[in-house]
């Protein structure tokens, strides 16, 4: 990673990729706990379905609002003023079809959940298969971003772009958590209406 310390401003330049291959750490420590669960589940003990509603959440907030939200809404909205290869947009694309399949996957955990709640035992199956496949995903997406898309992206990124981008990425989590709630909160009054 690009690090230099700004003597000027005594902080460390960091290129905006640092803190996303930062949150891939996070993510791939949720993902061994998660397998650490799906483990016990299968071993034929009661399934932690709190467990599954933290995994639920980390999966939606951290890994897709918050990590796939600052690729999308950001660093790929800032690639397409570049002339990037015809390899590195095949890659960007790949990425954002990706992201769509994780959040049509993490529905489908939610709903096996929901059906094995309601006395449905069969459910249990398709939620151990449903949460394999997204543990099986996450490794092999993070590599693609960390070894062949993130460092060749960024040469096309001045210093002063790259500064900017990070710039906006602290931003973007700054309102995070207001999003979040706020939503929340709002579905609550739609339900209580």
């Amino acid at each position: 990673m690009d690090t230099d310390i700004n003597h000027k401003k005594g902080e460390i330049d960091m290129m905006p990729i640092g803190p996303l291959m930062i949150e891939h750490r996070l993510i791939e420590r949720m993902i061994k706990q998660f397998q650490k669960e799906l483990d016990t589940i299968r071993d034929s003990k009661p399934a932690n379905l709190d467990f599954v509603d933290q995994a639920v959440d980390f999966i939606r907030t951290y890994a897709d609002r918050c990590h796939h939200g600052k690729e999308e809404d950001i660093l790929f909205r800032d690639m397409e003023r570049k002339p990037l290869t015809d390899e590195l947009r095949k890659i960007r694309d790949e990425l954002v079809e990706e992201h769509k399949w994780a959040r049509a996957m993490t529905g489908k955990l939610v709903t096996a959940k929901a059906k094995y709640l309601e006395g449905d035992i069969a459910a249990l199956g398709e939620l151990i298969k449903t949460g394999e496949e997204l543990i099986g995903f996450y490794p092999v997406h993070i590599i693609k971003e960390d070894k062949h898309f993130f460092l060749p992206v960024m040469k096309y990124f001045s210093r002063e772009e790259q500064d900017k981008m990070l710039e906006e990425f602290f931003q973007f989590d700054q309102r995070l958590i207001h999003e979040k709630y706020r939503k929340e909160v709002e579905d609550m009054e739609r339900g209580a209406g």
